[in-house]
């Protein structure tokens, strides 16, 4: 991971700027200079964020303060985006990082589909910069700040599936991928497929040993990259 201070700068830069853009597509900045980074190349952090830049938004404005007794109705409503990035950022700013995310994450896996998964995989990228403790340069305000940006998205992206029938018998992540009825990609955008959704492949629902579930993500994530040659979609937008 960088310790530089070359993450942390970039990660500056993009917080004065809102998760979206188009009113629908992700902005893929914070992602993608973290990986950068983790990848030894942080040299390049800044000069990719520079040809990215045209594509970011102004951050979005705030609408009112989300309060302990009424967190439930502003879940999945993008217009509090900045109401829900404001509210994480003082729960970090209070309690330790890991009893935050331990606190939210059961309240929001279950809309971890909103925003073509997008939110939650920036989380995951926030918390791999601030696991970057172990050998250097890992809890920052900046790094802290994203994790709240991340928290936040996801949030005001929450969109849950349900009225799923299960589809059983997948002995591992590709034959769950097999068992996946597929869309007409064609017919409206990711929201309106997200809702002709109607089964779920059950493979590896009941596991509960964190070894076992990072062994099953790594089959599940090598699965479906294998797939993405035939089953990847581009957006020219």
């Amino acid at each position: 991971m960088d310790t530089t201070g070359t993450l942390d700068e970039a990660l500056q830069r993009l917080h004065a700027s809102g998760p979206e853009r188009l009113g629908r597509l992700t902005n893929h900045a914070p992602m993608a200079v973290e990986a950068l980074a983790a990848r030894g190349q942080g040299a390049a952090v800044h000069r990719w964020l520079d040809l990215y830049a045209s594509r970011l938004e102004e951050f979005p404005d705030a609408v009112e303060p989300i309060t302990d007794a009424d967190w439930r109705s502003p879940l999945g409503d993008p217009r509090r985006a900045a109401d829900w990035i404001a509210r994480f950022g003082r729960e970090l700013g209070e309690r330790p990082w890991r009893d935050v995310l331990a606190l939210w994450w059961p309240r929001l896996l279950p809309g971890m589909y909103g925003g073509s998964t997008h939110p939650v995989i920036r989380v995951g990228h926030a918390v791999r910069t601030l696991l970057a403790d172990r050998s250097g340069g890992g809890i920052t305000e900046p790094r802290l700040t994203e994790l709240a940006h991340a928290l936040g998205y996801w949030a005001a992206r929450h969109h849950p599936v349900a009225d799923l029938v299960p589809v059983s018998g997948a002995a591992d992540a590709a034959a769950a991928l097999d068992a996946v009825v597929p869309l007409d990609v064609r017919e409206g955008g990711f929201p309106a497929r997200l809702g002709r959704v109607r089964s779920l492949p059950v493979w590896a629902a009941a596991v509960t040993d964190p070894a076992e579930a990072h062994r099953r993500l790594t089959e599940l994530v090598r699965a479906a990259t294998h797939r993405y040659a035939t089953h990847g979609h581009g957006d020219a937008t």
